[in-house]
């Protein structure tokens, strides 16, 4: 979305709490940055991070006393955790490269795409100002379409997830799509 200062802003997050919507922002100098839009007071945004370094794809933890994010600070992407709003330190997530950062909803596992496609998760804990992460582990591998925007969503259980899965390749079967009508109807049995 190109606003009236010329600058794409995308948005990634709304806190739980409704308070803040975090979004990307593409600067001139700086390459893509995440700002926070306060939805009260004055309105103005203001810098969650902002470096010479690309962050994107903020998330509030369920919580909101953290955000996860991923940044191209090491060389390649990595999914980070900082504390919202700050200030404070920052911890790593993945380690062999991630994107697209999602929280179990009940924000004890960080879910993040690996550079080879696979689903990964790590056990996360904010304990005060500091935070603690297990090692994160592959759940499976998919064929996620990575771009703007996210590939895949969890579900509230963390059991079903819905992914945006590139074409097959030529040649192969056409691909089924199931769409389900009327879900409703089962929530009343």
């Amino acid at each position: 979305m190109l606003l009236e200062d010329n600058v794409n802003k995308y948005p990634a997050s709304w806190s739980p709490d409704g308070r803040f919507i975090l979004y990307v922002s593409t600067g001139t100098t700086t390459g893509n940055d995440l700002f926070v839009l306060p939805l009260s007071g004055d309105r103005k945004p203001v810098p969650f991070l902002q470096t010479r370094f690309n962050e994107a794809s903020g998330q509030f933890s369920p919580d909101g006393r953290w955000v996860a994010y991923q940044s191209d600070e090491s060389g390649k992407y990595e999914v980070y955790v900082a504390p919202f709003p700050g200030p404070g330190g920052k911890w790593q997530i993945s380690t062999g490269g991630g994107i697209q950062p999602r929280w179990g909803r009940d924000g004890t596992e960080i879910l993040y795409l690996a550079l080879d496609n696979k689903l990964m998760v790590a056990a996360a804990k904010g304990k005060g100002g500091a935070f603690e992460v297990g090692a994160a582990k592959p759940l499976f591998g998919t064929h996620a379409m990575t771009g703007l925007g996210y590939s895949y969503d969890v579900s509230a259980d963390g059991q079903k997830f819905l992914i945006s899965s590139a074409p097959q390749q030529a040649g192969a079967a056409p691909a089924t799509i199931t769409v389900v009508v009327n879900w409703t109807a089962g929530l009343k049995k």
